[in-house]
């Protein structure tokens, strides 16, 4: 694995993007304690080296018709790795499903899924994930409430 070697300045950069990443580079530089072609330097430095990606805004669920959130589990018919990346492509296919982790241990994947409603859900599961034909069978688990929820990396 590459580490991108990060001195303090580069850290507390960091910090500051992942929780208000429109923050302009005079007040950044301000903040950091760097001149402003400083902090521009060293963001273009952490966005060559792939530490730094692309810049997006956090979009409320409820707010857009997407108050729930389901966490997937999926298990595979075979571990064919054509049939894992046609399950892959699948899963990329669906802006349902946020996030989609290979995992270790009983189940295959995990996903995680937000939708209008259970009908919504209910649509994508029985209708794609379980007749996809890599998939064996899933257990799904619906989320009560938000208790944590963060972007952000530890630096």
């Amino acid at each position: 694995m590459n580490m991108f070697n990060l001195d303090a300045i580069d850290r507390k950069i960091l910090r500051i993007l992942q929780e208000q990443a429109d923050i302009s580079h005079a007040a950044l530089a301000d903040v950091v304690g760097a001149s402003p072609a400083s902090c521009w330097r060293r963001i273009k430095a952490l966005e060559t080296a792939g530490v730094l990606g692309k810049t997006v805004r956090l979009v409320n669920p409820d707010m857009v018709g997407r108050g729930l959130t389901v966490v997937c589990q999926v298990r595979m018919k075979s571990h064919d790795p054509v049939a894992r990346r046609n399950f892959e492509r699948f899963v990329e296919d669906h802006e349902e499903v946020l996030e989609c982790y290979s995992m270790s241990g009983d189940w295959d994947y995990l996903l995680r899924v937000v939708v209008a409603d259970v009908a919504d859900y209910e649509r994508l599961l029985m209708r794609g994930i379980l007749t996809h034909e890599a998939v064996a069978n899933s257990s799904s688990h619906f989320a009560l409430k938000s208790v944590k929820y963060s972007t952000a990396v530890p630096v």
